[in-house]
């Protein structure tokens, strides 16, 4: 009989996200010897390997690969039953795991935090930030509990709740400053900054300036909006900042800020979360704090 315990599918599932005994090690914190030794019995109960070894690189094999969408599916349904023992006491307790993406995590986390702090005492939440896509893949797999994106998603699994709706600026070298500001079709014959491929706010600034046709020049991306205000600082072009990263993002850079007069570029903020989750009306009350954090 195949007795393997929940712990050892959640390294299991560690280990086939990272790749690497010690990442996954640290990932589960806990010792790298005593992840081999659970993965090892995992595989013994199965009667064959989930895992191909290398030197440096551990992959799934092809049963792994189907074992994990069975154990992926397991983990889910576990981690809903938690959410039905929580629900029971009518108030969000114990974690939460709450992702962000990286164009609101830095400038509205400290608020909604301490409001989610006031809210429930002793909630532990546990902040995931990344790209809107590994967002929602792990939303999906119920490695996070719900997630604050720009809208629209439109994933049939997932609620999404709309927020607010939040402005961009032009973000250019001081000595611009009163200058008028370009239109959407001015942009275009600008030198535009933008974040790497992979941020929905890239797509967004894309879609404002002249969409699908408009490539802004290699070499020119960046990783965070830090980077780009900077990068604008030191006179290499300009860039669009969400509204709310202003006051952190230029305090420090020689640049001007403004407002786009006519067809002002903006996004939605919304929190999303899966349909199948006990704890939709928890996480309404979470959906508040959000849109208190950002007033």
């Amino acid at each position: 009989m195949v007795n393997f315990t929940l712990k050892q599918l959640r390294y299991f599932e560690a280990l086939a996200a990272q790749g690497h005994f010690g990442l996954a090690a640290e990932v589960c914190n806990i010792s790298q010897p005593a992840l081999s030794m659970q993965i090892k019995e995992l595989e013994a109960q199965l009667g064959t390997p989930l895992f191909e070894r290398r030197a440096r690189q551990v992959r799934l094999t092809g049963f792994g690969e189907t074992f994990g969408e069975h154990a992926r599916g397991i983990l889910r349904q576990a981690d809903e039953l938690a959410d039905m023992a929580r629900m029971a006491q009518e108030r969000l307790i114990g974690r939460l795991r709450l992702g962000v993406i990286p164009t609101i995590a830095p400038y509205l986390l400290p608020k909604i935090i301490e409001g989610l702090s006031e809210r429930y005492a002793g909630l532990d939440v546990h902040v995931r930030e990344t790209q809107t896509s590994k967002l929602l893949t792990e939303l999906e797999a119920g490695r996070i509990d719900a997630a604050i994106v720009a809208l629209p998603i439109s994933e049939p699994a997932f609620i999404e709740v709309a927020l607010f709706d939040e402005p961009f600026v032009l973000v250019r070298p001081k000595p611009q400053e009163g200058q008028p500001v370009p239109s959407a079709e001015g942009l275009r014959e600008m030198r535009l900054l933008l974040l790497e491929e992979g941020h929905c706010f890239r797509d967004q600034a894309l879609s404002f300036c002249g969409g699908p046709q408009l490539r802004p020049q290699a070499g020119l991306d960046a990783s965070a909006l830090s980077t780009l205000v900077q990068m604008v600082g030191s006179g290499l072009g300009v860039t669009l900042i969400p509204q709310m990263a202003v006051a952190v993002e230029t305090r420090s850079a020689d640049v001007s800020v403004a407002r786009f007069r006519d067809a002002e570029p903006k996004r939605t903020i919304g929190m999303i979360w899966r349909k199948t989750s006990p704890l939709a009306e928890q996480f309404g009350e979470v959906a508040e704090i959000v849109k208190a954090a950002a007033r």
